[in-house]
């Protein structure tokens, strides 16, 4: 997805960009909870986290019903990258869950593609969601598009 005023930067072939939007759809497919990725070229503050944490109420992710959305930031040329859950699922993981995370796609992305670690985060996003916010099949809809955001 696109915002009105972005131009799309590619930074994903056609198969890596239908290979991340599965893997969101399968984490929120054993969860109520909303996973997001936004990339970008640079990351215009020095922390990635003050970017994340921008984008995502901009994009109103803390607007879901359990608070549980989260937002996987990326800014590739300054390889740059945060992870912003909102404070139902925070509660639930705490800060040193989200420094594991970022700590382990960072190692991943040195060893293998930036498209494979994204893939392997949102899953153990969807796995951390599920733990605390499993799927109710009654009561549970996708609340926010799973497309990428691409920013500049």
């Amino acid at each position: 997805m696109r915002l009105p005023w972005q131009k799309k930067v590619n930074f994903f072939t056609d198969e890596e960009e239908k290979r991340i939007v599965e893997a969101i759809r399968n984490a929120e497919r054993m969860t109520s909870g909303e996973v997001r990725l936004y990339v970008e070229a640079r990351c215009p503050y020095m922390d990635p986290v003050d970017q994340a944490a921008k984008l995502f109420f901009k994009l109103r992710m803390n607007e879901t019903d359990d608070r549980n959305g989260v937002l996987v930031y990326v800014a590739v040329k300054d390889q740059q990258l945060a992870v912003f859950g909102d404070e139902g699922i925070h509660k639930k993981v705490g800060s040193d869950w989200w420094e594991s995370e970022v700590k382990k796609m960072i190692a991943k992305i040195n060893s293998d593609s930036l498209t494979a670690s994204i893939c392997e985060i949102v899953n153990d996003i969807g796995e951390a969601l599920h733990t605390y916010f499993p799927y109710n099949n009654d009561t549970d809809k996708n609340e926010l598009p799973d497309e990428i955001v691409f920013g500049k």
